[in-house]
């Protein structure tokens, strides 16, 4: 003396399966795309760290790009002036002004 007849527990087992058969599904489903995601996450991870590297290493570049050219600036603005010119002609070609006597000293290790 049941409660349910025998066509009822069938039904219920039916329908028992078939939500179980619904929740596999979705269970391989959502383990799949969790599966893709986190390839797909890993997977740009590296390729950001390898472009930030890539960065670091164009950004030093730049910095001594950037050191250099204000050398190079300030060095030409110095060739305005007349008396960085006479310093040079005196270093390079021993050119002196009329009347200045060059003193010349030994330099160790020459």
């Amino acid at each position: 003396m049941n409660r349910f007849s025998a066509e009822e527990k069938k039904a219920i087992k039916a329908s028992a399966a078939g939500a179980k058969r619904r929740k596999f599904i979705w269970l391989v489903v959502v383990t799949v795309f969790f599966g893709w995601a986190g390839y797909i996450f890993f997977s740009q991870h590296a390729l950001i760290a390898d472009k930030s590297a890539d960065l670091a290493k164009k950004q030093e570049a730049k910095d001594s790009i950037t050191k250099n050219l204000d050398q190079l600036k300030y060095d030409v603005s110095r060739l305005n002036d007349d008396e960085y010119i006479g310093q040079l002609a005196r270093k390079w070609y021993n050119i002196y002004p009329q009347g200045e006597t060059p003193i010349r000293t030994e330099q160790s290790g020459k």
